[in-house]
């Protein structure tokens, strides 16, 4: 299937790992010009590196997505170089979780500058070009825990919570300058964040996602792929008729919690 990406340029945040990387790779294959924002400029230049031996059009962007002036810098960039951006994926953040008495202040706001001020932000920057454009894309990457939150799950699931709202507030505001604003809430998939885990608690990934299988009725942990291929159609022409929407991308868990 076409997707009517080619041509259209896309800004990915957190883009070199994960379902960014993985994001940015499936736009770009769909003849997308992607933008790549990440902190890390070794693993911007390898992203940028695949997307450009495959025939792909990359723009490597190092940005603290926490930082006005540097998403400012961003957006400036991408505007001068392609005249502006039809498709915002709003990827970067991390699980930060615990018992909630002991997360302190800074805690809850690092999580909300992560997660939703950055949304907001780049959301605010990228909206009145996409309205000139006569349109856009927004996918805001949230997770089941915004809908469904269990113990110990703060700030997390607050700061996802409120990224639901946005997407919401977002499509319905700009729907009639055709600017479609959706969300994809994902359960437990391969991502750094695991790797990073497993390392400290000294087990193989592979054990750690093993563990995670029993409350997945598919039985296995997902691939930052399949959560690619949903963005892609989400921010494809094929998706014309479908804006505040939240897919869950979860394997059935959020059914069964």
């Amino acid at each position: 299937m076409d997707l009517g990406l080619k041509g259209k340029s896309a800004l990915v945040t957190g883009a070199t790992q994960g379902i960014g990387r993985a994001t940015a790779l499936t736009l770009a294959r769909e003849g997308a010009r992607v933008a790549l924002v990440a902190r890390g400029l070794e693993g911007l230049e390898r992203c940028a590196g695949e997307i450009e031996a495959a025939g792909g059009v990359a723009l490597p962007l190092q940005a603290d997505v926490t930082r006005v002036a540097d998403l400012e810098k961003a957006v400036r960039t991408v505007t001068e170089r392609w005249g502006g951006l039809d498709i915002l994926v709003n990827n970067a953040g991390t699980s930060m979780r615990g018992e909630f008495e002991s997360i302190d202040d800074a805690t809850w706001q690092a999580d909300i500058d992560l997660k939703l001020m950055a949304a907001v932000r780049l959301c605010r920057l990228v909206l009145p070009q996409m309205k000139k454009r006569g349109g856009g894309r927004i996918v805001n990457l949230t997770t089941v825990g915004g809908k469904q939150p269990g113990a110990t799950m703060m700030p997390t699931a607050v700061t996802r919570a409120a990224g639901l709202a946005l997407t919401k507030a977002l499509s319905k505001e700009y729907a009639a300058h055709n600017i479609l604003v959706n969300t994809v809430c994902i359960g437990r998939i391969k991502a750094g964040q695991w790797e990073t885990r497993a390392k400290r608690e000294g087990v193989p990934v592979e054990k750690l996602y093993d563990s995670m299988r029993g409350d997945i009725p598919l039985g296995r942990v997902g691939e930052s792929q399949e959560v690619a291929n949903v963005i892609a159609f989400l921010v494809s022409a094929a998706a014309s008729y479908v804006t505040g929407t939240s897919v869950n991308l979860d394997g059935g868990m959020s059914g069964v919690l």
